[in-house]
């Protein structure tokens, strides 16, 4: 069985992140994500994007160090972050951690939410790490783990997610139904150390919130 993690950089801000970020087969910069994966030492192999934002000192210690590029247009059809993770799916991943992306402008940040749920990595574990929230794209089931008294919330995203259920919520589910139009999943709260959460159809993207 694959099991190979790849991580990406996010451009925008990378904040205060409450979650470590996992030990990586290969990591992925998507543009002026490069330089938080300076900061925080991580060796990068691939750099993705236009390479409009990224720092210049940056970008010549990539190429120093041989980090691979792919560059393209200004004028694309795709984000960066679109593009890197669809480089993670090529590079065989079974799980893509994304880091960063916060702040800026709110469709940005609407946009990388979404992005998550996007059936191209349908058969990938997708997760999202930005600031206090560690966000996840579920299709089946997913453990969350935590401390008592965090906040979970549960969207559906497209279409309704049914067969909902949940152990170790406040408010639990069972066999429940979710739409995308309503806000019935949000501000629920872990009752113990950890929550598992699972659907039959439809996609979910839990939010977990630390205390």
């Amino acid at each position: 069985m694959d099991t190979k993690t790849i991580l990406v950089f996010a451009g925008g801000e990378l904040g205060e992140l409450t979650s470590p970020l996992p030990e990586a087969d290969y990591v992925i910069a998507a543009d002026s994500g490069l330089d938080h994966a300076h900061r925080l030492e991580r060796k990068v192999d691939l750099l993705v994007g236009d390479l409009d934002s990224v720092s210049e000192e940056g970008l010549a210690a990539a190429r120093l160090a041989g980090t691979e590029i792919e560059q393209y247009r200004t004028d694309k059809d795709a984000t960066d972050l679109e593009l890197s993770l669809a480089a993670a799916v090529r590079h065989g991943a079974a799980r893509i951690v994304v880091a960063g992306g916060g702040g800026g402008r709110i469709d940005h940040l609407l946009a990388n939410a979404m992005l998550l749920t996007s059936p191209g990595w349908a058969d990938i574990d997708v997760e999202w790490i930005v600031d206090s929230a560690h966000i996840l794209a579920i299709r089946q089931e997913a453990t969350i783990h935590g401390a008592p008294g965090d906040t979970v919330t549960l969207l559906a995203v497209g279409e309704p997610a049914d067969g909902v259920t949940t152990t170790g919520l406040e408010y639990e589910m069972s066999d429940d139904v979710l739409l995308a139009s309503s806000t019935r999943g949000v501000s629920n709260v872990l009752a113990a150390s950890e929550a598992t959460i699972s659907l039959r159809n439809g996609v979910l993207l839990a939010i977990h919130l630390s205390a």
